[in-house]
């Protein structure tokens, strides 16, 4: 069967890295999109010099119907998603008094609905294959919480029960779903904190560094290889035991 994957929100940081990775993995790859179609079409240029299969796909996937014009667009010119990267995600700090309608409202809708949009389209063909993988981005603040990150973390923290759960339904129909929980990713999501803050979480990770796009694709791409085959329904912590 055709390796084709499905990676949210990968025109920069973490969901890039995936997409490459896994486009050197043999995956033929959609590369979604929100606002950056100059860096998503950036990848797929990439990709296709380095004899990669990629097309860019623009969509918001807390709008259910964007996203199944997206599998529809993916499936015509790829094949069946066999491979969900559910990486889209929105994030910011705020004192939780402070956190307006809006605000909780639009992360829920792209971080936790967005995963549900994007499972519900691929799934039927999953299914139908008995054959699948499901990968959900989540945080160790899904784990352990953070302050001024309330909205952020109550995304996460319900990724994880998406994950653990969906894990138990479709496993008899052999497809996975797991989960990557990155610790501090040097990403453009984190340098907004400043240089000094960042320099302070390097020191709190004992392995005294944030972390990279590409630590979290090879998590990724090891979710999703063969080499995986028995895992399913985890959640992979990749934060330089950050939160030990």
């Amino acid at each position: 069967m055709k390796k084709v994957a499905l990676v949210t929100g990968s025109s920069r940081g973490i969901g890039r890295a995936a997409a490459y990775r896994l486009a050197h993995d043999g995956y033929a790859v959609c590369v979604n999109y929100l606002e950056r179609k100059d860096k998503a079409e950036e990848l797929v240029e990439l990709l296709r010099k380095d004899g990669c299969e990629a097309i860019a796909v623009q969509a918001d996937v807390a709008k259910r119907a964007a996203v199944d014009a997206m599998v529809k667009k993916t499936e015509e010119a790829l094949g069946p998603v066999t491979l969900l990267v559910n990486n889209a995600g929105v994030a910011g700090q705020a004192q939780f008094q402070d956190v307006t309608d809006e605000l909780w409202d639009r992360y829920f809708s792209v971080n936790l609905n967005g995963a549900r949009n994007t499972i519900q389209a691929v799934l039927p063909h999953m299914l139908h294959e008995k054959s699948g993988c499901i990968i959900n981005v989540s945080s160790i603040w899904g784990q352990h919480g953070a302050s001024c990150e309330v909205t952020y973390s109550c995304t996460k923290h319900a990724l994880i029960g998406l994950t653990r759960s969906l894990a138990m339904e479709l496993a008899p129909s052999g497809i996975r779903v797991n989960c990557v929980a990155p610790g501090v990713i040097n990403t453009d999501m984190v340098k907004v904190l400043g240089d000094e803050v960042l320099k302070d979480l390097a020191e709190q990770t004992p392995l005294g560094r944030l972390g990279t796009p590409e630590d979290i694709a090879h998590a990724v791409a090891y979710l999703a290889s063969d080499k995986a085959s028995f895992i399913t329904g985890q959640v992979l912590a990749v934060d330089g035991a950050f939160i030990l």
